[in-house]
């Protein structure tokens, strides 16, 4: 059976085209700083958000209209293995990503839930034989069932503890059988509701135990995947230990972890943070340890994790000149954690959405790569930290002075002279850059 049917492969047709299936700025094939956009954005599809997601919200039951939800069970696991590989061969991605409860149900028992999972992911490697999508990320949902109320990796439950490592190892046995690039660790319950009940050395020392267990393990099977950790501030605790990419690294020196692990950076995570997106970008990136990114947005009067599709070109190009700034993402990638809104019901606003967000990757990686030949930002960062090029400022940064010829320094200063930051100038450029992108300029 056939879920898309009526909606043919998705090409790029450039910005004149009105097909609304069609990609208007994503080529494929197109060359940009030296790679083809598909090598450069390696855009993922997560199955959640996009197979099993039923758009409800805490004020209203699902909308969501799949026609694989007829069916109940391992039937309903199956015919959403059909569906996705349908497509992803329709948008001609070479990514997806899932938990281990997207693919298959949970059992009455742990053991017949690795049964469930068995006969999905045998089902998945005979599709991904003759299919170019291959596998991101995997991880596992420790964090919905009740049996996680006080957390996973961190509970105070031993028992807890001890299932969701089991969880993690079926998950990386997956990963590997799977070919996945990278494995993602996200404590969606990690963390705490208040300090008055938390021994919070007790269950950080645990969660370390938790992450050295599973690199010890990894190794033990051969899977060589990158390991990611994804921080959150916030939702469905107060305080997650992850709080953001410096609490992670933090986290990781702290416990001996750090080369070990690099991050899996969400925007709706990173404003949830008090950050903007490109923030905790430029932060992993700087310290090296910039992994993968799931590509969404927030809504700025919405104060929880709204996961829209990025249409936002500003915040797609600011993004994507952290990115190419570091070399790329590696064997990460750009996944669309992202569900479509609770009106968008359709199977066909599926198909629009991954559009939309393929294409707005695809303008922010252009308009990038072009500040960054034009060194539009470098020049003005150069110019602004100029006075450590010479004299006392290269004193410093050689770390060649002291207090003593800082102060000597300062008393013989007739004054001193700031230059203005321009911000207002730079944005205005960056402005021009995005309205000149596509209009033949």
């Amino acid at each position: 059976m056939t879920y898309f049917s009526n909606i043919s492969n998705i090409k790029y047709e450039g910005s004149n085209s009105t097909n609304p299936y069609a990609f208007k700025f994503y080529n494929p094939e197109e060359k940009v700083g030296g790679k083809t956009m598909e090598d450069y954005l390696r855009f993922s599809v997560a199955y959640w958000h996009t197979f099993t997601e039923d758009l409800s919200d805490p004020f209203g039951a699902g909308t969501a209209v799949r026609p694989w939800d007829h069916y109940d069970g391992m039937d309903r696991a199956k015919a959403r293995v059909d569906a996705a590989f349908e497509l992803f061969e329709k948008l001609d991605v070479p990514y997806f990503c899932f938990h281990d409860v997207d693919i298959a149900p949970e059992g009455s028992h742990l053991r017949e839930s690795n049964q469930n999972i068995d006969t999905i992911v045998a089902m998945m490697k005979d599709y991904m034989k003759d299919s170019k999508t291959k596998l991101l990320w995997n991880t596992v949902n420790n964090f919905t069932h009740p049996r996680f109320v006080h957390g996973a990796g961190s509970s105070n439950n031993a028992d807890v503890f001890a299932y969701a490592a089991a969880k993690v190892k079926k998950g990386l046995e997956i990963g590997k059988e799977l070919g996945a690039e990278n494995y993602v660790f996200w404590g969606g319950r990690e963390g705490y509701e208040t300090l008055l009940n938390t021994d919070m050395k007790r269950e950080l020392d645990h969660l370390s135990k938790f992450y050295h267990m599973a690199v010890a393990y990894a190794k033990e099977i051969g899977f060589d995947a990158q390991f990611l950790i994804e921080p959150k501030p916030k939702e469905p605790t107060t305080h997650q230990y992850d709080f953001d990419v410096a609490s992670g690294y933090a986290f990781l020196q702290r416990y001996g972890l750090q080369n070990h692990f690099k991050f899996n950076i969400e925007a709706n995570h990173a404003t949830l943070a008090g950050h903007t997106f490109e923030h905790e970008l430029r932060y992993a990136r700087v310290n090296n340890i910039l992994g993968s990114v799931d590509a969404n947005q927030g809504h700025q009067l919405l104060g929880w994790d709204t996961d829209e599709f990025p249409t936002d070109l500003y915040a797609t190009t600011l993004a994507m000149y952290e990115i190419i700034k570091n070399g790329g993402l590696g064997r990460g990638g750009l996944n669309f954690d992202a569900k479509v809104r609770r009106g968008s019901f359709e199977p066909e606003d599926l198909v629009h959405a991954h559009i939309a967000g393929m294409d707005s990757f695809a303008v922010g990686l252009k308009v990038a790569q072009k500040l960054i030949d034009d060194q539009v930002l470098d020049n003005v960062i150069e110019e602004r930290y100029s006075s450590f090029d010479e004299g006392i400022g290269k004193e410093i940064e050689d770390g060649t002075t002291d207090f003593h010829k800082l102060e000597e320094h300062a008393l013989n200063l007739d004054g001193i002279q700031n230059q203005s930051g321009r911000l207002e100038y730079i944005k205005a450029t960056i402005n021009q850059y995005l309205l000149k992108a596509y209009a033949g300029a």
